[in-house]
């Protein structure tokens, strides 16, 4: 099982370019692909779900190319866009018959595997309400749901846990690290958090551009003596975020406590701190950034 992206560019009619040269070689595990609002993670997205046609590249799988047979992918595709859309006069139970229906799946494995979803979900004790009542954490699980149904090799998941509360959002993590076993899932994510705790590789994308592709231990090992942490008073809070790179801040009794990603010490007193893959994620997206403007792109 192989995911292969060519060199995917991606222009816009107004002369915008969503993705430049993206390539990415992707086996059975979890990626993330991180990156800010606008970055291109949906994009991609939907050129991999078949939705939209990239203007330059080419996407395979399994050896098959997807835009001259788009069928080759989307029997095995299981995918929940960013902006999920319900119809809310049926119920839960109703809308994932009416998916499964539009899907061509086989009756007799769609109940049970509707039920079996509703468990894993959360969703068995309000799946005969109508969807209109549901909250956005609910219709969100819906959404993971019908992407599920058809128990796909490859699940294309854009922004999953906008709206879930903690509790949801940690079960959805496992969901997730179950699934991947024997399947290639891509979490399109800016929470850092939600890549941290699930994926089994990491792309960072900023700008259409992929930036850095490796496993987490990698971008961690590349930290190593880059990350700080020291003690200073509230007042020199600002100075500090205008001269360095924060991560992080907490206020305590003995002044504000800083997390700063440098090449180098901040200050004689900052003490060296274990990397965490946010520090990896905003050490590069602000290198990127610098370098954009420094060539006034």
């Amino acid at each position: 099982m192989e995911l292969v992206i060519s060199n995917v560019s991606k222009m816009y009619k107004d002369g915008v370019w969503g993705l430049r040269d993206f390539s990415l070689t992707l086996k059975p595990g979890v990626l993330a692909l991180l990156g800010p609002n606008g970055a291109g993670k949906s994009t991609l997205m939907r050129i991999l779900a078949t939705i939209t046609k990239p203007t330059q590249g080419k996407v395979s799988w399994n050896g098959v190319d997807t835009v001259r047979s788009p069928d080759s992918i989307r029997e095995v595709l299981g995918y929940l866009p960013q902006n999920f859309g319900i119809y809310p006069n049926l119920s839960a139970v109703e809308f994932l018959e009416y998916i499964a229906a539009l899907k061509g799946l086989d009756w007799c494995m769609v109940r049970k595997r509707i039920q079996e979803l509703l468990q894993v979900l959360n969703l068995f004790d309000i799946s005969k309400r109508p969807l209109g009542s549901y909250s956005g954490g609910m219709k969100q699980r819906v959404g993971i749901a019908q992407a599920l149904l058809n128990d796909p090799q490859l699940l294309i998941v854009d922004e999953p846990t906008a709206g879930l509360d903690p509790e949801e959002r940690v079960r959805f993590r496992h969901l997730l690290s179950d699934l991947a076993g024997e399947r290639i899932v891509i979490l399109s994510t800016h929470i850092v958090s939600d890549a941290e705790a699930a994926a089994t590789e990491v792309a960072v994308i900023n700008h259409g551009h992929l930036l850095k592709f490796a496993v987490p231990e990698a971008f961690l090992q590349a930290m190593e003596g880059k990350v700080w942490q020291w003690v200073i008073p509230s007042v020199e809070l600002n100075s500090v975020r205008q001269q360095q790179l924060v991560c992080s801040t907490v206020k305590r009794a003995d002044g504000v406590h800083v997390r700063v990603v440098a090449d180098s010490a901040p200050s004689s007193t900052a003490v060296s701190a274990v990397p965490m893959l946010e520090d990896s994620y905003l050490y590069l997206l602000t290198n990127a950034n610098e370098a954009i403007g420094a060539s006034g792109a």
